[in-house]
């Protein structure tokens, strides 16, 4: 579809005076607001290209219109160029940049580099501290190598506090998981020779490392070491299962993103997934905000820029669609750059690198179908519930508030938001109650919705639906005279107080007194109550981890101490069995359960007050 729209900015002018070299350009509205943030080559070539007689492209015709004056900034390189893109597009979010927000960033394994070097998960930005490998594209993959490593070369895991103070093995050398290098069960040059092994696999130098391990097998053997020798077998067994399991591998041992980018059904999907050392590790598939009716290939494009900014690229990159030509050659060009080193990006071409993209793609697919059920659902789910609270407008936008503390003690308040049909974590809010007699549940909840409407009563920010509180009459009552006080009495309230015994499915509805109207008790399976089920829990998720935060720091003591029904005794013995709290938290209730003085009943608590 060709369009033609009239441009109001003297675009003829501009041009003239514009540099030819690489470098940003901002395309600012009428209101100040930033419309668009580009990186370019050559910037009056790219900017030229936004005022000819036809754009390809409605939606950029349109931004077009809306231009006031550019603004540019120029650089000495495409790779200055490629960052200073990105941290502007991240800081003002333009409304017609394809955008990539991805809140968590990538795990890796690491290797410290200690006498005693400790395997772990590592998430964050690497340093020169240690040795990181990745990134990888779930936790769980993380996890899942980091239990093969384990089998295989019985490295540490434990943290360095755990380690400097053992006097015995735990139980991870009983299960052959660990070598005890803290009870001096195995020597430095052994471990370091493990280690060394560990790191060869994660480089993917698997067939090196068999060789090298079927050398040291040969040569225990001749020595009469039998047992040394079997270890040796049993490592070289374990590898051979792990090249066997990867139903998609390559004898390369290469590392390739394969990133496709898939239209279909009214979403836009980016699928990244990771080859390491020839091993097919996952994927993640990511939907871009501000898509707009952009194709595949500009959305495509746009994560190749932002997401190797931060994160390191692999020997090369496989695409589907593949961009034009002078959009791919200034992406390959920025991240050659970036990287000190070519970064071929192409399409598939060997059999398995087709399997490779064909599996991104099918799994792309399957994102966007799951969304849309979800969206389907989610939909249903507030239609359900505007109709059980006979509200006369749709339900959007939904503000939960908890409170947590402890006998009075670091009273935190939770507010999480539920929009557009899922939770939108960038909206929630903590408050730290301050200023009322501790243990005052009502004081609380009426401080902390003073504090979050106190900017909507002012004609700021964006008002709610509905608004969940979870409590009864007292926290409900205590929450609309603070609206009361703010002028705010047209916004929809109602608590959410638990049922009898406290079951699931048995809350009762309270409406502030003002409404007249009895408490609601919907049925158990009714979608209205699962989605307040949802919301309500997720606030309360929230509100309690801002409290043991809080309480952990004035106390300055490990959220192991807080745990119910756990002394020193029992907490040495967690740590002893899992290395700490990150061990604990990872432990399933049948894992806590065999923990010595700890039985199923206490398991489950700790399950419980962790998770």
């Amino acid at each position: 579809m060709l369009t033609s729209l009239p441009v109001a900015f003297d675009a003829k002018s501009f041009l003239a005076s514009l540099t030819e070299l690489p470098g940003v350009y901002r395309m600012i509205g009428a209101d100040g607001a930033v419309l668009y943030v580009g990186k370019a080559k050559n910037l009056k070539k790219r900017v030229a290209s936004y005022f000819r007689d036809n754009l390809s492209s409605p939606r950029i015709a349109h931004m077009v219109g809306q231009i006031d004056h550019i603004e540019t900034t120029a650089t000495r390189t495409e790779a200055e160029a490629l960052l200073l893109e990105n941290n502007l597009i991240k800081s003002l979010a333009p409304r017609y940049n394809i955008l990539f927000r991805d809140d968590k960033s990538y795990p890796y394994i690491v290797l410290t580099r200690d006498k005693f070097p400790r395997l772990g998960f590592y998430r964050g930005n690497p340093d020169r501290k240690a040795d990181y490998y990745g990134p990888y594209p779930s936790s769980w993959a993380v996890r899942d190598s980091i239990h093969l490593l384990q089998k295989m070369f019985r490295l540490r895991t434990c943290e360095d506090s755990v380690f400097a103070n053992r006097s015995r093995p735990c139980l991870l050398y009983q299960i052959k998981r660990c070598s005890a290098p803290c009870v001096g069960y195995i020597s430095p040059d052994d471990y370091a020779a493990d280690v060394q092994y560990a790191a060869m696999f994660l480089a993917g130098k698997q067939q090196e490392v068999i060789k090298r391990l079927n050398t040291a097998m040969e040569r225990a053997a001749e020595k009469l070491a039998f047992e040394l020798a079997a270890i040796y077998r049993d490592q070289i067994q374990s590898l051979h299962q792990v090249q066997e399991k990867q139903f998609v591998s390559s004898s390369k041992g290469e590392d390739v993103d394969i990133v496709v980018a898939v239209r279909e059904a009214g979403q836009l999907c980016v699928n990244l997934a990771m080859v390491r050392g020839g091993r097919h590790l996952g994927d993640r598939p990511l939907f871009p905000s501000n898509a707009g009716d952009s194709t595949a290939a500009d959305a495509l494009t746009a994560f190749l820029r932002q997401h190797y900014e931060l994160h390191p690229a692999p020997g090369r990159l496989l695409v589907s669609p593949l961009p034009e030509s002078e959009e791919l050659e200034e992406t390959a060009a920025s991240l050659a750059e970036l990287a000190g080193r070519p970064v071929p990006i192409a399409e598939a071409r060997t059999l398995t690198q087709k399997a490779w993209v064909e599996m991104a793609l099918q799994n792309a697919r399957l994102a966007i179908l799951a969304r849309n059920q979800a969206s389907a659902q989610q939909e249903q789910r507030l239609a359900a519930l505007q109709e059980a609270l006979q509200l006369s407008e749709a339900i959007v936008r939904i503000e939960c508030f908890d409170i947590s503390h402890t006998m009075g003690e670091s009273a935190v308040a939770s507010c999480v938001v539920y929009d557009g049909n899922k939770m939108s974590k960038r909206d929630y809010r903590r408050f730290n109650i301050r200023d009322i007699t501790p243990g005052d549940d009502y004081a609380a909840m009426r401080q902390a919705v003073t504090r979050r409407y106190d900017g909507i009563a002012s004609g700021e920010g964006r008002a709610p639906d509905l608004i969940l509180i979870d409590g009864g009459k007292g926290q409900v009552a205590s929450a609309w005279a603070a609206l009361a006080d703010l002028g705010l009495t047209h916004l929809n309230m109602i608590g959410v107080a638990k049922g009898e015994e406290r079951k699931p499915g048995l809350e009762n509805l309270i409406f502030p007194e003002a409404d007249g109207r009895p408490p609601l008790n919907l049925p158990s399976d009714h979608p209205a109550l699962h989605l307040i089920q949802e919301v309500r829990d997720e606030a309360h998720r929230f509100a309690i981890t801002g409290h043991r935060g809080q309480r952990a720091k004035s106390r300055k003591t490990s959220t192991l101490e807080s745990l119910p029904g756990v002394g020193p005794a029992r907490r040495k013995a967690l740590i002893a069995r899992f290395g700490g709290l990150a061990g604990v938290r990872e432990a399933s209730i049948d894992q806590l359960a065999e923990i010595p003085g700890i039985g199923r009943e206490l398991a489950e608590k700790i399950h419980s007050a962790l998770h």
